[in-house]
């Protein structure tokens, strides 16, 4: 590249960055991924490297990016709020790279100890300032440009993790870094009210908590609920700095300040990577967003001594992890059926390598989340994938196409059986309704009907279902009990043992249950306990079909939606068709134990219990059993509409949510003892 050129792109990259970073910063509406935006910045990197004539004072390299936005007083840090240097290298040869340049500048040879560290998450959040004056908050401020920040403190003040006052603290001035951030059941909780308001959704909780922190309106930054963790110092004047830094993070929690328990000390790049490794993990179980690990040397005096370089410490850095985020191109779009009829959008991807992985393939959800993103074919879009959780579009870039390309419609009809495809009143995704006769519904729905909680067909898993239905042996439920030892045998992989075993298994399933018989049909918005409810009520499966909607609302915890789908369930002649022929395969049941029939005692009808952690003598489906044989309702989470919460050992965060809203708590005998009381 000539000289002109490399200038030119020099300057090219110094307006991308600048721009994209005021995009990110201060309005809050990224439009590239992280992992887009560090190559650009790599790149300028490099230039200047290599010809630092090329380095301009308001280069992107050479200071925070950020800037004050109007509405908001100006504040001057007294010690800048830097940013620290980020590893790219997302292999362990990251953590051995930053080991090995502070032994080079501390002088360790190598036979001298390893250098102890701090290890920590790198929260993706926004960066605060918190000012204490003789322990008391009096201001908070964002990082803005590093230098000069924006005052936020009355948003600050409804976040009820910041302590107004610090426990034991009379320093005349304490400045505590951190960062606010939102975690992701609150974002999805959030988003939920939003819907229900008919008001608009939000990407993604970092920049949600950006935009909350920046409201000018507390009480709108208050509706969006947000999180707090301590790991730094700004200006200190009268207290005694701890020698590290790990026992300065003691010192914050101490005070009342929230410290991520996530954090380690570790001794040189073995436990630098072990460290990674470790919350790489575990990252995607976290209930916030991180992207990455920040390592610092453990000693503020070895801080000390090596200093900085530029804008960043040599005694810290960020080590990232693989971008769960990149930009491609949306070639088309495709629907997908799923086992309950449910019509999902497909993004048909240009491949793109992302999250450890090559993509091609993202989920667009509903349409209704498409015409959000604002997403047609042709964009440059970003998708997200993390863990093992399905890719999905974030939202566009650009778009490529010259000419106007018309708003996807979801189709009318299902594009696997061509039966009617409808969207429920109220809700917001299409589902086929031709139920158990969908081929696309096929295959899952003879597994949920084998499954553990419904016939409970013990062999019939995912492969052996795939060569049943993929070779044309059988195509609809009845048809698994023609099958026979001698046409199981001739499958691949099936020795004529197994065989025996899944045909003597399909004869056992024949003597069931209404409830599980119901709950296998994997009739949409019925679940095990209301597949209960209904065999409970009408003690009949003839009962049950003839059903109208008005009867069916008489069924506990039965509403107007999960009427709705019953009775369009066994509207339709191919659904009822399927139950007869059952039926005739030899399935039955007790019937006759309905409304009217007398079901023992229920002292447990109209109150919520939650299961967590292990019990000495039940399993969880014993204890879930007995809870809803006495009328009560079993959920997966604790909320101040829970009557009891039943812990055994090892129970998590579910015994801790009960204790902080109040909720009862009782063990196994506990519960026995309650059934027995009100009984």
């Amino acid at each position: 590249m000539s000289p002109t050129s490399i200038q030119d792109r020099a300057a090219e990259l110094r307006e991308l960055l600048n721009h994209h970073a005021h995009l990110y910063y201060v309005l809050d509406q990224p439009a590239l991924p992280d992992a887009e935006y560090d190559k650009l910045f790599q790149e300028l990197q490099a230039i200047e490297a290599a010809q630092p004539e090329l380095l301009t004072p308001d280069s992107p390299t050479q200071r925070v990016i950020g800037q004050i936005l109007p509405g908001f007083t100006p504040v001057r840090h007294v010690v800048p709020m830097l940013s620290i240097r980020t590893e790219t290298d997302t292999t362990a040869n990251g953590a051995v790279a930053f080991d090995a340049r502070v032994r080079k500048e501390l002088a360790l040879g190598e036979g001298e100890p390893p250098v102890e560290y701090a290890a920590e998450l790198k929260f993706d959040g926004l960066a605060m300032n918190l000012r204490y004056e003789n322990g008391r908050l009096v201001q908070a401020a964002t990082r803005g440009d590093g230098e000069t920040g924006e005052d936020v403190t009355q948003n600050i003040r409804t976040i009820g993790q910041i302590p107004l006052r610090l426990k034991g603290v009379t320093a005349p001035m304490l400045e505590v870094r951190g960062e606010v951030y939102m975690r992701r059941d609150d974002f999805e909780a959030l988003n939920e009210r939003q819907l229900a308001a008919n008001e608009k959704t939000f990407v993604n909780p970092r920049n949600t908590a950006a935009g909350a922190v920046r409201q000018l309106d507390p009480a709108q930054a208050k509706k969006k609920p947000l999180s707090f963790f301590a790991y730094g110092l700004g200006d200190v004047q009268g207290w005694d700095i701890p020698a590290t830094h790990s026992a300065m993070l003691d010192a914050f929690a101490a005070m009342g300040l929230p410290v991520s328990d996530d954090r380690a000390v570790v001794q040189g790049a073995e436990g630098l990577v072990a460290f990674h490794k470790a919350m790489g993990e575990k990252r995607d179980s976290l209930p916030f967003d991180i992207d990455g690990i920040v390592y610092k040397v453990n000693s503020r005096e070895l801080q000390q001594k090596l200093g900085f370089v530029t804008r960043e410490p040599r005694w810290a850095v960020a080590h990232k992890y693989p971008a769960q985020e990149q930009l491609t191109r949306l070639n088309g779009i495709e629907i997908q059926v799923g086992r309950t009829g449910k019509l999902t959008p497909v993004a048909k991807l240009e491949p793109v390598f992302v999250g450890g992985t090559t993509v091609s393939n993202a989920t667009l959800h509903n349409v209704f989340e498409l015409r959000r993103k604002g997403v047609r074919i042709g964009d440059t879009v970003i998708v997200r994938r993390a863990g093992d959780v399905i890719p999905e579009i974030v939202g566009k870039v650009a778009t490529e196409h010259a000419a106007y390309v018309p708003n996807f419609h979801m189709p009318r009809t299902c594009p696997i059986c061509g039966s009617k495809a409808e969207r429920e009143k109220g809700g917001i995704d299409y589902r086929c309704t031709g139920g158990l006769f969908c081929p696309a519904q096929r295959k899952q729905a003879m597994l949920h009907f084998a499954g553990r909680r419904a016939l409970d067909i013990e062999g019939l898993g995912d492969k052996l279902v795939d060569q049943l239905v993929d070779g044309g042996i059988v195509t609809s439920l009845p048809g698994l009990y023609k099958l026979g030892v001698a046409k199981l045998a001739a499958l691949e992989r099936m020795a004529e043992k197994s065989a025996q075993n899944i045909v003597d298994a399909l004869e056992e399933s024949k003597s069931t249950t209404l409830a599980r018989f119901l709950y296998g049909l994997g009739i949409r918005q019925v679940g095990e306990t209301t597949a209960k409810d209904l065999a409970r009520h009408f003690g009949s499966m003839d009962k049950l079909m003839k059903a109208s909607i008005e009867e069916l609302l008489e069924v506990n915890d039965v509403g107007p939606i999960v009427a709705a789908s019953i009775h369009t369930f066994f509207a339709q002649p191919h659904n009822v068709e399927v139950v007869e022929q059952l039926r005739a395969a030899g399935l039955h049941w007790a019937e006759g134990e309905g409304a009217n029939a007398n079901v023992g005692p229920r002292p447990l009808l109209g109150k919520t219990l939650v299961l967590t952690g292990t019990l000495p003598t039940l399993s969880r489906d014993e204890a879930k059993e007995l809870i809803e044989a006495a009328g009560g309702k079993v959920s997966g989470s604790v909320s101040k509409k829970t009557t009891y919460v039943i812990a055994g050992e090892e129970a998590g965060s579910k015994l801790d949510k009960a204790r902080e809203l109040g909720v009862a708590v009782l063990d196994e005998a506990g519960l026995r003892e309650l059934l027995q009381a009100l009984s």
